[in-house]
């Protein structure tokens, strides 16, 4: 099968994001006049080394969109398989300054180096300063690109120096409402180790 995407693919539901999978999810929590919120992003990574740099990307001007462009800050909150759940509802369309951390029962926290909340048991948090707001190509798409400015860790997470994914079981974003969790970690050494 081929298609143009302008052309459509004429299947029952969009392949695209299923194709590109699996994807890390970006749990981002705000502040602003409204009050706190907090959303999952699927169109999220990491970027940058030095300095740490992620980006996420919002298909439609939402609050956390509305609330990042006020402040200029925000925090990604790494999903662990066990709050699964509580991530799916804070992805329902409530209204502007409902707070989502209530709403799902989530514990929150204070950011260190900005005026945020964070979630206080996620596995790690970073806490991140706007460098751009970019509109893509479309109606309403938005890139949010950020610098990390502090990263919380969660003590059970870190085995032997290291920050462990098999502690947590990190939560991936397929296609359609699949999702996927980390079970099994190997390592390979690369061609110049």
């Amino acid at each position: 099968m081929f298609y143009r995407p302008e052309a459509g693919h004429g299947l029952p539901h969009n392949p695209f994001n299923a194709i590109v999978s699996p994807r890390p999810i970006g749990w981002i929590s705000s502040r602003g006049s409204q009050g706190d919120n907090l959303a999952p992003y699927s169109f999220f990574n990491a970027v940058a080394y030095v300095p740490p740099q992620v980006v996420f990307a919002s298909t439609a001007t939402k609050d956390s969109l509305a609330n990042i462009r006020e402040t200029g800050v925000f925090a990604v909150n790494i999903v662990a398989e066990a709050a699964k759940e509580k991530m799916n509802l804070t992805s329902g369309p409530y209204a502007r300054g409902d707070d989502e951390f209530a709403l799902a029962g989530v514990p929150k926290a204070d950011c260190e180096t900005v005026d945020c909340p964070r979630v206080a048991d996620a596995p790690a948090a970073l806490e991140c300063r706007v460098v751009e707001i970019i509109a893509l190509r479309g109606a309403d798409n938005h890139l949010v690109l950020g610098e990390v400015t502090g990263v919380h860790i969660r003590d059970d997470c870190l085995v032997d120096g290291r920050f462990d994914v098999t502690r947590f079981r990190p939560l991936a974003r397929l296609g359609y409402r699949d999702y996927a969790v980390v079970r099994e970690v190997f390592e390979m050494k690369r061609p110049a180790d």
